[in-house]
Parts: structure tokens; C-alpha cells; sequence
């Protein structure tokens, strides 16, 4: 099963693109999309519409994950980050890709066994379930991974899902 992250954000977008074969994951592929400040919200969301779509004809995932937003106390922030994740969602039911929604604790949980867990742990546990030789960076593209890992542990049911065809 092929397995396609998402960290959403309108500065940066995460993704992370794993296999999972049984109870072992390995690496396709990870990055982020970047857009420029001061550019348009429109010409943004347009740019990672264009880019995420393009991942996903290039490695054709067979299910998708995006993490939830964590709300925060900047308003603006979160409607624009909420923006992108909606065209994340939208290219999701675009390629019909069965799609899980993880909050920040639920991936905590789902790579480290603790729904607490700081950054560089979440980090420390991704570069060992996917045998790297370093730690994943940027921050974006390593929560996206780990939100691809939580979602291949979520729910055995995935493999069937996908193997039942979409």
C-alpha cells in the first residue's frame, strides 16, 4: 500500500510518500511545496493545488492523510492553513483516495506510543521506522511522514480497503 502524508500549511506545505508491506514501512519520497510570501492567497492555493496534484499523478498513493489543524490563537493563520487543507482534501476526492484525518496527538501517539511527545522524538522515531540515515527535515516534510506512518498503523482495515479496489 502506498501511502501519501500531508502536513498543510500555506508558507509550506509537508508530504511524505511511504510504502507499507506488512508491518514495514519504507521510503518513496518526501519534500515540501513551498509558496512565496506576499504573493495572493489565490495564486498560493493554486500552486499547491498544482503541485500536490502532480505528486500524486507521479507516485499514485492508494490512500491519503492529513493531519487536522490544531487550532491556535491566531485566527488569520489558522482560516488561511484551513484554506489549504481544504484544497488538500479536495484533491484527495479528486483522485478518489480513501483519506484519514489524524489531530497532532493522534500522530503523536500513532509513531511514538505517547500523544505527548516533543518534536525531535516524533522525529528520533520516523528516521527509525524508515531506516534514514538522518533526521528528516525540513520540520513540515518529517510531520508529514509521520502522519503517513500513524495512518498505516491507524487501521489494519486500510490494506483491505485498498486491495478491495477504490
Amino acid at each position: 500500500m502506498r501511502i501519501l502524508g500531508v502536513d498543510p500549511g500555506t508558507a509550506i506545505v509537508g508530504y511524505g510518500i511511504l510504502d507499507k508491506q506488512g508491518n514495514q514501512f519504507s521510503l518513496v519520497d518526501y519534500g515540501c511545496i513551498r509558496t512565496k510570501a506576499h504573493t495572493p492567497m489565490s495564486d498560493r492555493l493554486y500552486q499547491i493545488f498544482q503541485e500536490l496534484d502532480t505528486l500524486i499523478k507521479t507516485y499514485q498513493p492508494d490512500t491519503m492523510a492529513v493531519e487536522e489543524l490544531f487550532f491556535n490563537n491566531n485566527v488569520t493563520t489558522a482560516l488561511t492553513v484551513g484554506q489549504a487543507r481544504g484544497i488538500i482534501l479536495l484533491l484527495g476526492k479528486m483522485h478518489n483516495l480513501p483519506l484519514g484525518e489524524y489531530t497532532p496527538s493522534q500522530v503523536k501517539q500513532g509513531v511514538t506510543g505517547y500523544g505527548k511527545a516533543e518534536k525531535k522524538q516524533i522525529q528520533e522515531m520516523v528516521k527509525v521506522i524508515l531506516a534514514m540515515p538522518i533526521l528528516p527535515k525540513p520540520d513540515d516534510a518529517a510531520d508529514a511522514l509521520a502522519v503517513a506512518i500513524c495512518h498505516g498503523h491507524s487501521n489494519s482495515r486500510w490494506g483491505d480497503i485498498i486491495r478491495g479496489g477504490r
